[in-house]
Parts: structure tokens; sequence; C-alpha cells
């Protein structure tokens, strides 16, 4: 694996990490001491030094509460992290179908401990960084980008971006768009060299 897939399999592996739980000490720690490299200018570099920014201005506690009441709530979030409902209306709907069609065709097989549906949007983060770090061909990576997350990455972006009780998780959604317009442009039919912003 290269550097640049590297990266790109780090990032998801963020994303997934964020959207599965809550971030702990150790993690705000992290983000809040990145040193972002690359342009000032481009949207990636924004995007990280948003997130430091958050994660700075933020503790465990309240990042704790943020998370229950963005996703899981009483009965329900405020935002829901699935790929069925935004494309469907509803969850356990077709999408959810055709993905597990395609995750059983690509070898992944649902663990006995996970309860909630595939079409979690930080468990198509963790399929992709798989895919990334098994070197699986570009073009399986690109279907199934183009396929589960591309349809709705943006509405889930906008319900947390309206969400009363969001607040760190802005900055996060300021992350997903920037990384997921260079994904978008490298899985074009002639995408131009796309570099992802380190940290």
């Amino acid at each position: 694996m290269n550097e640049q897939q590297q990266v790109r399999q780090e990032i998801y592996g963020l994303l997934a990490h964020l959207f599965r739980i809550a971030p702990d000490q150790m993690v705000i720690d992290w983000l809040s001491t990145l040193e972002v490299e690359g342009n000032d200018n481009h949207e990636m570099s924004q995007a990280w030094v948003a997130v430091s920014k958050a994660a700075q201005e933020s503790n465990q506690e309240a990042l704790t509460d943020e998370y229950q009441n963005l996703f899981i709530g009483v009965g329900r979030g405020e935002v829901m992290p699935f790929g069925s409902w935004h494309i469907a209306g509803a969850l356990m709907e077709k999408p959810l179908v055709a993905l597990r069609q395609d995750l059983m065709q690509l070898g992944f097989e649902r663990a006995d401990d996970v309860k909630e549906p595939e079409d979690h949007i930080s468990a198509l983060c963790e399929v992709m960084a798989m895919l990334i770090e098994a070197n699986d061909a570009e073009v399986l990576q690109q279907r199934f980008f183009n396929r589960h997350i591309q349809p709705w990455y943006v509405a889930l972006c906008e319900q947390i971006n309206n969400a009363e009780n969001a607040d760190f998780y802005k900055s996060v959604t300021q992350l997903v768009e920037a990384f997921f317009i260079v994904e978008q442009t490298r899985f074009a039919k002639n995408p131009n060299a796309i570099e992802v912003t380190e940290v």
C-alpha cells in the first residue's frame, strides 16, 4: 500500500470511529494536537483545522452527551446515520438489501455482536478502509462508494448541521464533505491526480 492509499484508509478509519462511538479522551487529545500539512486554502486542510479546533474546545463529557443526543436519543436521535433512511425514507429498505448482497459478494460477514444495520455510516467507512487495506481493485472501491455512500452522505451532513445539539460533529461533517468530494473525483471516469491532505 502506497502512502496515498494509507492516508485514505486512515481517514476512513477515523470517520468510522467518530460515527461509531463518542470520542474518548485519547481521541480528543490526538485531534487537538493535529499538525496539518498542505495548502491552508485547500478544503481538506481547512476541515482538519476545524476538527482540531473543535476538539480543543470540547471535552469527553460534552462529546458523550452530543453523540447521545445526535445518534441515539430517547427512541431515536436527531440524526439518522443509516443509508436506507436517507435514500428510501425508512429503515431496513431496499438499499440495505442491495448493500447486504454486495457485502456478501465482497466476502464480508456481519459480526454476531453487531446490532446496527449494515448501512450505518460507520460500517460503510469501515468497509472502505478494509477494501483499501486489502489493496482491492479501485473499481471495487469505486462501485461500493458510488452505490452505498455517495447517494446520501450530503443529506446526512445537512441533517447533522441542522441538528440542535450538533457542535463538534459539525466539524466532522466538514471533513466528511471535503474528503468525499476528493473521493468522488478519484472515482470519476477520467480522474486527475488527487492528493488527500495528510495530518
